[in-house]
């Protein structure tokens, strides 16, 4: 079982980047996503969830009215587009999968995708 995050790059700050989190060898379908990033010299940080009982999504604060969560089960692919991205956005960004569907524990992780927001 993988998960393949990718979509990441450099932008200006106020740009926007769609990330991907495809998976293999399992069905998404039945799985929360959540993208989660680490900034250099800094924790894990959770970022979103989208949950796949009815497809709604949580956020933290910080992300809140920028990035969105979607999926496309038929391509098994989860997407966080991130738009008008600001400097404290850069990080290596990671999606991983959760079997409950709660977003609360990840039994697949993907590997990272490193997004960069700088002038």
């Amino acid at each position: 079982f993988q998960l393949q995050a990718s979509g990441g790059g450099l932008v200006q700050p106020g740009g926007s980047l769609r990330l991907s989190c495809a998976a293999s060898g399992f069905t998404l379908d039945y799985y929360a996503i959540a993208w989660f990033r680490q900034a250099p010299g800094k924790e894990r940080e959770w970022v979103s969830c989208i949950r796949s009982s009815d497809g709604s999504t949580i956020y933290t604060d910080s992300v809140k009215g920028r990035f969105t969560s979607s999926r496309d089960n038929a391509k098994n692919t989860v997407y966080l587009q991130m738009n008008s991205l600001k400097p404290e956005d850069t990080a290596v960004y990671y999606c991983a999968a959760d079997s409950t569907s709660m977003c609360e524990v990840y039994d697949y992780w993907g590997q990272g995708t490193l997004v960069t927001v700088s002038s």
